[in-house]
């Protein structure tokens, strides 16, 4: 069974953080450190999904910039269009995913044995979802190829745990654990733990500002 382990980058991604960091800048140190979250895990290979809508040169160049941070022979792929959930799910069936789990790249500081119970759900559930403390879920994995049910909901939608209940076909289609938090807003900075191990680009960054 091939299991991929991806961080879904977004326009949102670092788009508001605390005063005096620049923006791109904390983009990019969120995602790397996501990226180191999902290249130490064992028993699934990491890559990364960057979204975009509809501007093709701008989800090159975010992508270019991404590649820059990963380790070599570690995918990037640029993915456009509605749905990105979706979408980034389809990018890695493509690749021959037989499962895969999906990680907002503003969840610098999330533990490795968070996205490793969200596979182990998968051996009974369809979706599992880490629902993240402040709206939205952190991560989501599913079976591949993608069920039908998930629709178009994204990590980001602040109802999506709530829209994937009342979607799935069965209970047990549908599996839900502990949950985390993202970096959305520059208060959410003081949901990091300096005690914590990782986040290493993110902490030299803020310790910059």
């Amino acid at each position: 069974m091939k299991r991929i382990a991806a961080v879904l980058a977004t326009p949102g991604t670092g788009s508001a953080p605390p005063p005096g960091v620049d923006p791109a800048e904390f983009a990019l140190a969120l995602t790397e450190d996501t990226y180191e979250v999902v290249a130490g895990l064992e028993l699934c290979e990491p890559a990364v999904v960057v979204w975009g809508a509809d501007d093709d040169a701008e989800l090159a160049r975010r992508a270019a910039g991404v590649a820059e941070l990963t380790w070599p022979g570690t995918p990037v792929l640029p993915v456009s269009g509605a749905g990105p959930v979706r979408l980034a799910l389809d990018a890695l069936a493509a690749r021959g995913a037989d499962q895969a789990a999906l990680v907002a790249a503003d969840a610098p500081d999330l533990p490795p044995l968070l996205v490793g119970k969200l596979f182990r759900a998968l051996g009974s559930a369809e979706v599992a979802v880490c629902p993240s403390g402040n709206g939205g879920l952190v991560a989501l994995a599913a079976r591949l190829p993608t069920p039908d049910w998930p629709g178009d909901v994204g990590l980001d939608d602040p109802e999506a745990l709530a829209l994937l209940a009342e979607a799935a076909p069965a209970r047990r289609a549908l599996s839900t654990a502990p949950g985390w938090h993202r970096l959305r807003t520059p208060a959410d900075i003081a949901r990091l733990d300096p005690g914590l191990e990782g986040w290493d680009s993110t902490r030299v960054l803020l310790a910059g500002r």
